[in-house]
């Protein structure tokens, strides 16, 4: 018998297409108030006891989160997570394998995140500011601008995400060096470096991304010797984790003009305080951890919990599942 949470807005859409269920499996449902229901009648949290769970993209636009998380921390049987996240390091993951489930990540945000970031820089070497500004002022008004082709990306991070993002910036016709602990051959990278070549790349690099998750060996990477080492006139892009980043750093490094722009979705502290410098900055485009929220977002989460619960019911292997060691380890 395999008990099943999940959010019920998500079961409705893929309740038509996902796999069918034994005569002793349970579903559970978590309506929008926090609520578990099952077969009509509702469920403690003590007693829900699910030994899946799917904590779906649309999840956390309410207030069910916390529910549902304290629903799987309190199951005594869970066995299998599907997350909505590709990240890890937050610490109820840690908890979740703690108790023995197995955790599977998940990548459908790379789409998105990788499309957020060429308009990032697009926007920036194609000034979009300016003319934004001036057909507001009604101003006929001619600006050069920078062309990716043929300019040098730095991504550090080369999963799911840089690469989506290397694949991106090579079909304009840039040229893209991939960094990750384990380099080997990488068909969406011109090379390939591990992290202790980063900073003798900065130099020659017009883009630097950072995608990488947030770890011992990753943070506040970003520091004052690492800015120091960046070419003048190129781009910061983090869409990794606020924590990447020493942000007095960077924000010093701003005002004296090197990066000369900085594409920044995530903080060390979100939301960001009202009172932060990057709001107003001139050399800053900012948003609100917004860079996986693209349209097909939901519909690429829902394909993988389908595509994986049908594995896991037929005992079959899990697609992106996270070894322990990686999430006890981060």
């Amino acid at each position: 018998m395999t008990r099943i949470l999940l959010f019920e807005p998500a079961y409705q859409r893929i309740k038509d297409r996902a796999p069918p269920l034994g005569a002793d499996d349970v579903l559970l449902l978590m309506s929008e108030d926090g609520t578990i229901w099952l077969d009509g009648k509702q469920v403690s949290a003590d007693d829900a006891a699910p030994e899946v769970g799917w904590p779906s993209v649309d999840l956390f636009r309410g207030k069910a989160g916390r529910d549902y998380f304290v629903a799987l921390l309190k199951s005594p049987s869970l066995k299998w997570v599907q997350s909505s996240a590709a990240g890890f390091e937050n610490p109820v993951f840690g908890q979740l394998v703690q108790k023995g489930a197995r955790l599977t990540n998940n990548h459908s945000q790379a789409v998105g995140m990788s499309e957020y970031v060429l308009w990032g820089v697009l926007d920036h070497l194609q000034r979009g500011p300016d003319r934004r500004a001036e057909q507001a002022a009604h101003k006929w008004q001619t600006h050069p601008f920078t062309e990716v082709s043929g300019s040098r990306w730095l991504v550090i991070g080369f999963g799911a995400i840089g690469q989506a993002v290397a694949r991106r910036a090579r079909a304009f016709d840039a040229h893209v060096t991939g960094v990750r602990r384990s380099p080997g051959d990488q068909d969406h990278a011109d090379a390939m470096a591990t992290p202790d070549k980063i900073h003798d790349l900065l130099p020659d690099s017009g883009v630097v991304v950072l995608s990488s998750p947030l770890n011992a060996q990753t943070a506040n990477m970003v520091d004052a010797a690492f800015l120091s080492r960046m070419k003048p006139g190129s781009v910061l892009v983090n869409v990794g984790r606020g924590g990447l980043v020493d942000e007095a750093a960077l924000l010093a490094a701003l005002d004296a003009g090197t990066p000369a722009h900085a594409v920044l979705d995530v903080f060390q502290t979100e939301p960001l305080p009202e009172d932060s410098r990057f709001w107003d900055h001139p050399r800053v485009t900012l948003t609100p951890h917004a860079s996986p929220v693209g349209s097909g977002l939901e519909a690429r989460s829902d394909a993988l919990f389908v595509e994986n619960l049908g594995r896991y019911l037929a005992g079959e292997p899990l697609l992106n599942e996270v070894a322990p060691a990686e999430v006890l380890g981060g």
